[in-house]
């Protein structure tokens, strides 16, 4: 009679395997959920490469899909067209990203009872990034008739019913927070007020969003908190969007992209191993949920899943899109 190998056991010949995470996660039985966001398309070109995106990903089976809203509500109708076709296409559950900045109550509360309507059952429910010239990082003046931030956006989300709610929480702390305990606070108010779920803004620090989950539990939080990875190949705008959302970048991260602004294969494959690795150590600490930011792009995250033992599933019947 074979001898039953126990969880800690197989843990610990994993960490003792002279191969490396990535190689490691291979050999990770833990089953791994992912979930994957998406923006609406400007334009037919832009349509395109979303739709290219949601065929390649759809056969992964993920938990859910989320699609962005726009500063202010500039994409109000493109997401909500977004969210029916995969409702009417695809195999996927959706997940409509809502904002409260620059909209009334009135105008929030149609927007959550036509998603309702359609059949949506999942919110990403987020404060929103003030609309303009002062975007991401500018500051925030919620509207006199409006919801002012995420909690009272969940709240009102609450109150219509049938929903899952996921809400978003910042790692290294919210670039207008004065703490991460402040963080934490607003976290534990959002889940007081009907969240379900809590995904991180992106990453490259490992140790800090480790720091801050366990910070999250000792304060009594048990909601999931999912790690949201983006593989950024453009190192540039990457730089850009971490001075906005206050995400570090790691010495190390910038010397891998060195000397490579004319060679986008180099930076491509750069991309995937970074992210792959993050994927990889944060399973070997017991993550079995990521939340990838896709940028309508299919396959750096195609290539990762794979890394983490992820496969397409059977072909859905009646199901996908032509």
């Amino acid at each position: 009679m074979a001898a039953t190998v126990s969880p800690l056991a197989e843990a610990r010949a994993l960490l003792l395997s002279p191969l490396g995470p990535v190689a490691r996660a291979g050999q990770n039985a833990n089953p791994v959920r992912v979930s994957f966001e998406f923006f609406p398309p400007k334009t037919d070109k832009a349509e395109e490469t979303l739709w290219q995106a949601v065929r390649r990903l759809e056969p992964l089976n993920p938990a859910f899909v989320s699609v962005t809203y726009g500063a202010g509500g500039s994409t109000r109708e493109r997401t909500h067209r977004t969210v029916q076709r995969m409702l009417n296409e695809t195999t996927l559950k959706p997940a409509a990203h809502l904002t409260c900045v620059d909209a009334s109550r009135e105008e929030v509360d149609e927007v959550i009872r036509d998603y309702k309507s359609i059949g949506v059952n999942h919110i990403v429910a987020l404060r929103g990034d003030p609309p303009g010239a002062d975007g991401i990082g500018g500051a925030y003046q919620p509207r006199a008739d409006g919801y002012a931030n995420a909690t009272e956006l969940t709240k009102a989300i609450s109150r219509v019913g049938g929903f899952d709610v996921t809400v978003g929480v910042y790692p290294e702390r919210h670039p207008e927070s004065p703490s991460i305990d402040h963080d934490i606070d607003v976290l534990k108010a959002k889940i007081d007020a009907g969240a379900t779920r809590a995904v991180s803004q992106f990453f490259f620090d490992i140790d800090a969003f480790l720091r801050f989950h366990d910070r999250v539990r000792a304060a009594g939080v048990t909601i999931p908190l999912i790690p949201g990875i983006m593989p950024v190949s453009n190192f540039a705008g990457l730089v850009r969007m971490c001075g906005s959302c206050g995400a570090s970048v790691p010495g190390w991260l910038a010397a891998h992209f060195e000397g490579l602004d004319d060679d986008p294969e180099t930076r491509k494959l750069l991309a995937a191993s970074v992210a792959a690795e993050t994927c990889a150590r944060l399973q070997e600490e017991g993550f079995s949920d990521f939340h990838f930011y896709t940028l309508n792009r299919a396959d750096l995250v195609y290539a990762i899943c794979r890394v983490l033992g992820v496969r397409e599933q059977s072909s859905p019947v009646g199901g996908g899109l032509a």
